[in-house]
């Protein structure tokens, strides 16, 4: 089904199926989904949301497995419990720029399964991120500075390059830390 450049903005949608679908350039502000699939059992391809407009929109319960959200505005966006696993947040942005020097982050991503999802270079400072399974996920440039991670799972390659500064890691499996590379300042913790 082709959803592109179609206005769904304040939609509602529960227990609904979108297999292949592409949802590209298309307004989905305010727009809520619930209980969602977005891909078939077995696909190599989720549904496309490139360059969509998805402020303030809300995914719970949702399979969004392999979704290529590249370009994408979210600022704002919820995703709770979903299987975000393999999604492509690549040129997607999760801020407002208020000004030349002055942004502000928005997302609220708890309960998500990320591994293998694409968070390169993307800024998602003082975000509420907790709960969420991060293994193998790209965040290679990422700044998650400030942002609630508690409670997570990550697996070794994550701690390459992203910026933590400020994180609340507490509860968070800390699996291939090494505090001699990554830097910790104003990380909050638990006892390791």
């Amino acid at each position: 089904e082709d959803f592109s450049r179609q206005d769904l903005s304040d939609s509602r949608f529960r227990r609904c199926r979108f297999y292949q679908c592409d949802f590209s350039h298309c307004q989905l502000q305010d727009a809520s989904f619930e209980d969602c699939s977005f891909i078939e059992s077995g696909a190599v391809e989720g549904c496309h949301f490139s360059y969509a407009d998805l402020r303030d929109a809300s995914f719970k319960a949702c399979r969004l497995s392999l979704a290529n959200f590249s370009g994408a505005n979210c600022f704002g966006i919820e995703f709770r419990e979903c299987d975000l696993k393999g999604a492509n947040f690549s040129r997607a942005r999760f801020y407002n720029q208020v000004s030349h020097k002055m942004y502000f982050c928005s997302a609220y991503i708890s309960g998500c399964n990320l591994a293998y999802t694409n968070l390169s270079g993307q800024c998602l400072e003082k975000c509420e991120l907790f709960e969420n399974n991060w293994s193998n996920a790209n965040l290679s440039g990422a700044s998650l500075m400030g942002s609630d991670l508690s409670r997570g799972t990550f697996s070794r390659d994550c701690w390459q390059q992203v910026n933590l500064r400020g994180c609340g890691l507490t509860f968070a499996d800390l699996d291939g830390l090494d505090p001699r590379r990554v830097n910790l300042e104003g990380v909050k913790i638990c006892a390791w």
